[in-house]
């Protein structure tokens, strides 16, 4: 059994995740800036989300047979060196008239290319840790993921302001690529399989093994998953698409206010998942229906200050207070969520099931995207009409899963 947390594996994964997150949150940043301003529309910038969530969404089942089937170490350092060569080739052509489609190519090239790590960093974890430190290490991942959001907004402002797009770019090279270079010294115990198979029947094989897990081994963890899908169909398009086109066009406000919003909610990320680590042998599953009732009331006020007569100003700190709330929800759900589902998978099925984890929590996310990009646009002086309907939804959501997570915990005792 490992004791130590930061093993030398662990700790070439998180200052490589480091480097990652604040090359890829700082371009992802700039680039929204940059799209809101070249159209001033949110439908525009919500179809350019959406359609770059499809690869990741399609493509993250083969990720997770991947991540099984081949060197984990090699797959991270290969992914990242084609991140900053993708991103590098974007940056010749980001000058050009088409400016939009560059920026549409490049988020597709960089989903189909989170679909194969993003489960095989998540399968490396119970590989590298094991015990309650799957679960420190998960909270550890999610905090670096929170503080590089708390700190990317700023630099994003700043560079895109100062510089424009194009030096963006550049940095976000540098950061895959030192993120490739660090994760050539990550240590991961892999054999090669004794014998060779088609690539059909392969996936033909993990396709059936991973499903007959979550459908009649633990069907409770399908459950969680579709009913976490439910409730971000409506915080998707609300948080990503709205909160942007609130500040920016509705509120009028400038990027600063929007990068220092980002940054109060990379703050209440990390304190999210710092209280799983500090809280992990008192959490409950049950909670969570108590986290979906928080997120629908935190829309509540959102949609009721642009009722009541309010500065911008004002209308802007409930916004941010309200979002960083739902933030914070979000961070706790999702570090506590993925502890339990890892500590109940086998781990020759770690990255199939994980791949799925990542597949069932994004597939609602474009339709949200899309559906509250049209919205906004049509409801931009009366958002509240679409603010309070979402926000009840989810609270029903929360209160009839109540039944269920108290189920779902007492199986798992």
């Amino acid at each position: 059994m490992k004791s130590n947390l930061f093993t030398r594996n662990f700790t070439f994964l998180i200052l490589g995740q480091i480097s990652s997150l604040l090359g890829n949150y700082t371009l992802k940043f700039a680039l929204s800036m940059y799209v809101l301003e070249q159209s001033g529309s949110a439908s525009v910038f919500a179809g350019l989300l959406a359609l770059a969530m499809v690869p990741t969404i399609v493509l993250s089942p083969f990720g997770g047979i991947l991540a099984d089937r081949a060197n984990r170490r090699n797959i991270m350092a290969a992914l990242d060196a084609l991140s900053g060569l993708s991103v590098l080739l974007a940056g010749f052509f980001i000058s050009s008239a088409q400016n939009i489609f560059v920026v549409g190519a490049l988020l597709i090239v960089l989903s189909v290319l989170s679909a194969f790590e993003s489960p095989t960093v998540q399968a490396c974890i119970p590989q590298m840790l094991s015990g309650d430190n799957i679960l420190k290490g998960n909270a550890i991942v999610n905090q670096v993921a929170s503080i590089a959001s708390l700190i990317t907004p700023f630099l994003g402002s700043i560079f895109y302001t100062a510089f424009g797009i194009r030096p963006v770019f550049y940095a976000t090279v540098i950061c895959f690529f030192v993120t490739a270079f660090l994760e050539c010294f990550i240590r991961l115990d892999y054999k090669k399989p004794a014998h060779k198979m088609g690539i059909h029947k392969i996936i033909k094989e993990d396709f059936s093994a991973s499903m007959h897990f979550l459908c009649r081994e633990q069907p409770e963890i399908l459950k969680l998953l579709l009913l976490a899908a439910m409730v971000s169909l409506f915080l998707a398009g609300t948080v990503v698409v709205g909160f942007p086109y609130l500040v920016r066009t509705v509120l009028g406000l400038s990027a600063t206010y929007y990068g220092a919003a980002e940054s109060a909610m990379g703050v209440a990320s990390v304190f999210g998942s710092l209280c799983v680590a500090l809280l992990a042998k008192k959490l409950r599953v049950r909670y969570f229906s108590v986290i979906f009732v928080a997120f629908g009331i935190c829309l509540i006020p959102c949609g009721a200050v642009f009722v009541l007569p309010a500065s911008s100003i004002v209308r802007y700190f409930v916004l941010l207070a309200m979002f960083c709330a739902c933030q914070l929800g979000a961070s706790f759900f999702s570090t506590y969520a993925i502890s339990i589902i890892q500590e109940r998978t086998p781990k020759h099925l770690m990255g199939k099931v994980m791949s799925y984890v990542f597949t069932l929590s994004m597939c609602a996310q474009p339709i949200g995207q899309i559906v509250y990009g049209a919205l906004f646009d049509k409801f931009s002086h009366n958002s509240y009409w679409i603010l309070f309907p979402s926000g009840l939804i989810v609270c029903v959501i929360g209160i009839a899963s109540s039944k269920f997570f108290a189920g779902f915990e007492k199986e798992a005792a």
